[in-house]
């Protein structure tokens, strides 16, 4: 069991890097040492310096230094692709922010260069660590719902101006933005769907920039439909997570209460109640056994991104297996390319 302290360095340094990431590896100080934040233009006048890491301009030179053991790419989604495979090549250990890529054959090729070169590259899937998605798996694992039938989670906003005109890019389409999250909760959840059918929607007209998507995903031996989809549009948001059963449903409306938080800049160094639902956040289960029907409301589970953290470092420090395995990415990767074709 390694004891050492891994160091990281960043490229990009703008909210992703410093909202997303850097707060749960500063809560982490026993694992990991941010070293070398990297970005064309160096200033703090957005967010504040972090204590001890050195910023620079010089990629190459970042890249070069031999005490950065992991390289995790927070720039523009268009440039995950080109940014990872320069990190695995100079021999680190690579985190890509969401989304891994823009197309299967490029997430492939990036799987088998950390292969080639001795090195592991995944996707930065924090959300697998949302107390909303693990209290879902809990209320599921219980047992009380019987044989479950459907699953649905949602991911809407109010947004109808979010993401104006045309993004010829896939990457920076909705589906590549946040349907990757929730595709990935249900990859990890039930594995690789065996069919799939997507509904994808242009809601500011032709031509313009996807901001619907649902995914139906059929898993034909469990008896098992998950849905996972996202309005821009939706002035009231659907539950994010529903599960229903012959038995029984658990509804909880309100997402993980961590990303609230970090945009008041109340961060989870130092704040024991950082994340925490209040009992009014809580999801209702109702459900039927040999005493009649029951309603309660189910506590969310505890849960911090830090998490992913403690995951990666046993993977680097000690050799345990990735936790966001590589035909978990390749399997969303060839969803997401797929449902873009039948845009205009």
């Amino acid at each position: 069991m390694s004891d050492r302290i891994l160091n990281i360095a960043y490229i990009g340094n703008g909210k992703s890097a410093n909202r997303y990431h850097m707060p749960y590896v500063l809560a982490r100080p026993e694992e990991f040492r941010i070293k070398t934040i990297q970005a064309r233009h160096i200033n703090h006048d957005a967010w504040a310096a972090v204590p001890g890491a050195e910023y620079v301009t010089d990629m190459d030179a970042m890249l070069a230094d031999p005490e950065i053991d992991i390289v995790e790419i927070t720039t523009p989604s268009a440039l995950h692709y080109s940014m990872a495979k320069r990190a695995l090549e100079a021999g680190k250990h690579v985190t890509v922010d969401k989304p891994f890529s823009a197309t299967y054959d490029e997430a492939a090729e990036l799987f088998d260069l950390a292969a080639k070169n001795g090195v592991t590259v995944q996707c930065y899937q924090n959300r697998r660590f949302d107390s909303d998605f693990l209290t879902a798996k809990k209320v599921l694992e219980s047992g009380k719902l019987g044989n479950v039938f459907e699953v649905v989670t949602s991911y809407d906003y109010y947004r109808p101006g979010m993401m104006g005109g045309w993004k010829a890019n896939p990457v920076d389409n909705a589906p590549y933005g946040h349907g990757t999250h929730c595709l990935d909760q249900i990859i990890s959840w039930f594995g690789t769907p065996d069919r799939v059918h997507s509904d994808l929607r242009q809601l500011q007209g032709q031509g313009m920039v996807c901001d619907y998507f649902d995914y139906d995903m059929y898993y034909d031996e469990l008896g098992l439909k998950a849905t996972v989809h996202s309005n821009y549009r939706m002035a009231f948001q659907r539950p994010s997570f529903e599960i229903y059963g012959d038995k029984g449903a658990y509804i909880k409306y309100e997402k993980d209460q961590q990303e609230r938080d970090l945009k008041k800049f109340y961060l989870p160094a130092g704040h024991p109640d950082f994340g925490l639902d209040t009992p009014e956040q809580w999801g209702t289960l109702r459900y039927y056994d040999e005493d009649g029907m029951h309603e309660e409301r189910v506590p969310s589970v505890r849960s911090t991104y830090s998490q992913w953290y403690d995951a990666l470092y046993q993977t680097v420090a000690n050799g345990a297996p990735q936790l966001v395995k590589p035909e978990e990415t390749l399997a969303q990767m060839r969803i997401l390319e797929d449902g873009m074709k039948q845009l205009a």
